[in-house]
């Protein structure tokens, strides 16, 4: 499987101390060349662009293939950067491919392109099913941050985490 990530997700880990779940789930991880620039834009939180500057061996920048331009796609064109060459690069490796992603309009048009998609919470769900971190308390520090989720969605993912623990 060729796991792909957008900015969101690999933020949002870093900012919780839990980016060390990826490798352990996932193995490689690709990034195209605009989230690698999102996550070192001037109002990057420190934590995540000094990461960056010295990533780890297991996260590979790679270019999207580019489409022709008579082919500019409109749906994709009103997505961001990062977003855009994520859904791009996840393709380009389909049908084995896993897109890390939290943008809802992101999320939709990877739907709509039947890529696999997973975010933030159920990247972090999946490591305390594996056993690699206690869900709850990276929920916690997820509320820390500006990471915007309904209240209904965290309290589904803690009560599913709370019966799987029964």
């Amino acid at each position: 499987m060729t796991v792909v990530a957008d900015t969101s997700p690999l933020n949002y880990l870093l900012l919780i101390d839990s980016i060390d779940i990826l490798p352990q789930l996932f193995g490689q991880v690709l990034i195209p060349e605009a989230v690698a620039l999102e996550l070192q834009r001037s109002r990057t939180p420190p934590k995540v662009a000094s990461w960056l500057a010295s990533r780890p061996a297991w996260l590979v920048i790679q270019a999207p293939t580019q489409p022709p331009l008579d082919a500019v796609d409109q749906e994709l064109e009103r997505l961001g950067a990062g977003e855009r060459e994520a859904i791009m690069l996840a393709s380009k490796h389909r049908p084995d491919a896993l897109l890390l992603m939290d943008e809802v309009k992101g999320r939709r048009v990877a739907n709509r392109r039947k890529l696999r998609v997973i975010g933030t919470l159920g990247i972090l769900e999946l490591a305390a099913v594996s056993g690699l971190l206690d869900l709850p308390v990276a929920v916690e520090r997820l509320r820390q941050t500006t990471f915007h989720v309904a209240p209904s969605l965290l309290r589904t993912l803690l009560d599913r985490d709370a019966e799987r623990k029964r």
